[in-house]
């Protein structure tokens, strides 16, 4: 893990006690799910679920698997979706980017490319925009995170979840265009990646 956000995921988990505690119970029910897996020795798959799948679910995918490699813990599957595709948003990337992540892409003509989001030499994840059940995501055995209320509220039902966990946040889109709009998206970020790191630490 690239020091800067080593760092900063070790002052994220001093923090842990600004999670309110109505949260924690959200987080520790998807805890729960992940030591099930992780003592039966099963593939771990979380699908982080918001409408436009442009800002808190990619931001949701990076820090699932961040808080995995963190703890060390092995066979963990992050992907994200939306109830509709879009692309993933420049704001959200410039805020990454300012948090120490390596972004880069080879397919900069596409109006949605696919992004490489590198937190260590070694460690990286894979965001584009899509449908939370396009191909490639998984269909069965899965924790579905949703982290924005129009989608809980307009997707009741996740085909082939085994749990849904309903952890939503406050979207960054709000502060687009004004002068703290970079602050409020990595506020965003720290915020889902604190919890994250919460329900991971957990598992033991």
């Amino acid at each position: 893990m690239f020091r800067k956000i080593r760092r900063t995921v070790k002052n994220l988990e001093q923090q842990f006690d600004q999670i309110d505690p109505q949260r924690k119970l959200l987080l520790e029910r998807l805890s729960a799910y992940l030591q099930a897996k992780y003592d039966a020795n099963e593939e771990i798959n979380l699908v982080f679920v918001c409408t436009h799948n442009s800002r808190r679910s990619h931001f949701g995918q990076i820090a699932g698997a961040m808080a995995a490699a963190y703890y060390c813990i092995d066979n963990v599957h992050v992907f994200s979706g939306g109830t509709e595709a879009t692309t993933f948003h420049p704001n959200a990337i410039t805020a990454l980017r300012h948090l120490g992540f390596e972004i880069s892409t080879n397919d900069g003509d596409s109006t949605n490319p696919f992004w490489t989001v590198r937190f260590g030499t070694k460690t990286a994840t894979m965001c584009y925009s899509k449908v939370y059940h396009a191909e490639g995501n998984p269909t069965s055995n899965f924790a579905a995170i949703m982290t924005c209320a129009d989608a809980d509220e307009n997707c009741p039902f996740i085909p082939g979840a085994d749990i849904r966990v309903a952890t939503t946040y406050e979207d960054p889109k709000t502060s687009d265009g004004t002068a703290q709009q970079d602050e409020v998206y990595q506020e965003r970020f720290l915020q889902i990646c604190r919890e994250m790191l919460y329900a991971f630490s957990l598992v033991s």
